[in-house]
C-alpha cells in the first residue's frame, strides 16, 4: 500500500505551536479578519475583503483546487484558542513535473512571531515526503522584504525575475521566483 498523498482525505498537521488543518464555516470570522486587512492583501491579487460573502468565496476556493487536485490550503489554527491566524498551503499543482507553488499569510498582528519560519517547514516535508513533490516554487511581489526573508531562511533560491508576469490591482506587476527542491531539501 502507497504512503502517498491521494487528495481523498484532506490532511491535519501539526507544528510545535499550530494545528494546520482544512477551513471551517466557523472559521468565517477569523479568515475575514485576515483578508480584510489592507496589510495583508497588499501583496497577493486580492482586493481587501468587504463581507464575510467574500470570506465564504475563498473558503469555496480552498475547497475547489481540493477537489480538482491542484492545491491545498490549510488553515494556522492555535489550539487553545482555536482561533484562525493565517493560511498555508500549495496551488497550481503540475502533477506531471512534480511541482507545486507554496503560498501562505498571516493575520497582521501575528507578523514577526517566527509562525511562518514554523509552519512552512511542516507543508514542505508534507509535499516531499507525501506528495512525492521535486520543486516547490514561490513568487513574491519584490517589494516583499519580509517573504522573501522567509523564503532566504527556508533554503528558497532565487531564480530570477517574471517581470510584469500578472495583472493585479489595476497593474502589472513582477514577481521574483524562488524554489527549493527536494534534493536540496533537509
Amino acid at each position: 500500500m502507497s504512503t502517498h498523498f491521494t487528495f481523498s482525505d484532506f490532511p491535519v498537521l501539526e507544528t510545535e505551536r499550530f494545528i494546520l488543518r482544512k477551513a471551517q464555516e466557523n472559521d468565517c470570522i477569523d479568515l475575514f479578519e485576515l483578508y480584510s486587512d489592507e496589510s495583508v492583501v497588499k501583496y497577493i491579487p486580492l482586493e481587501p475583503f468587504n463581507s464575510v460573502e467574500d470570506t465564504k468565496n475563498e473558503m469555496i476556493w480552498y475547497e475547489k483546487i481540493f477537489e480538482d487536485q491542484s492545491g491545498l490550503r490549510w488553515v494556522i489554527e492555535e489550539p487553545k484558542t482555536k482561533k484562525v491566524i493565517g493560511t498555508c498551503g500549495f496551488l497550481n499543482y503540475e502533477k506531471a513535473h512534480n511541482r507545486i507553488e507554496i503560498g501562505y499569510d498571516l493575520i497582521s498582528s501575528y507578523w514577526r512571531k517566527g509562525i511562518m519560519k514554523e509552519t512552512l517547514p511542516t507543508i514542505i516535508h508534507f509535499a516531499f515526503t507525501k506528495m512525492d513533490i521535486n520543486k516547490i516554487e514561490a513568487k513574491v511581489d519584490p517589494e516583499n522584504k519580509s517573504s522573501i526573508r522567509l523564503l532566504e531562511k527556508l533554503n528558497f533560491y532565487q531564480e530570477g525575475m517574471l517581470r510584469e508576469h500578472e495583472f493585479e490591482k489595476g497593474k502589472y506587476v513582477d514577481l521574483v521566483i524562488f524554489s527549493i527542491l527536494k534534493r536540496e531539501y533537509k
